[in-house]
């Protein structure tokens, strides 16, 4: 648990990036998606970063992912930030690749390609942030 009213470093919020933050308020993970080539993106921009087209829309999409590599960060940068807690890459099942961290899990735990669901935690007094936990029931089988 991070120590209470400590300040943790806010992500930026402008008017491009403005529809994900709402969807992460409203408990979605939303992301950009192409209207001309059909492609999600994240992170929020003003063109597609696949074809360079600008028919860009918000949609909400599964949560649903595998983790592609991770960190187990056992000394956090403040008392802001309590360890450990895991930052990983997520590789969506929509395409994009976002880092975030994992919670609710031991960090023994952790492999890459194990599937992982999006959940949303606070994160300072006006945000909300997407965080994933590990799917129990989507687990790869060796």
């Amino acid at each position: 648990m991070n120590a209470p009213g400590l300040p943790r470093i806010l992500p930026p919020d402008t008017a491009i990036s403005r529809p994900y933050w709402e969807g992460c308020r409203e408990g979605q993970l939303r992301l950009q998606h192409c209207e001309d080539c059909a492609e999600y993106q994240f992170f929020p921009r003003i063109l597609c970063s696949h074809c360079g087209g600008n028919s860009l829309s918000w949609r909400t999409v599964s949560g649903r992912g595998k983790v592609a590599s991770y960190t187990v960060v056992r000394r956090g940068m403040s008392a802001a930030y309590a360890a450990p807690y895991i930052v990983a890459l997520i590789d969506l099942e929509e395409g994009p690749r976002m880092m975030s961290s994992i919670v609710g899990s031991d960090p023994d735990t952790i492999s890459v390609n194990a599937r992982v669901s999006v959940s949303f935690e606070p994160w300072g007094d006006d945000y909300v942030v997407p965080v994933f936990t590990l799917d129990k029931a989507r687990q790869p089988t060796e």
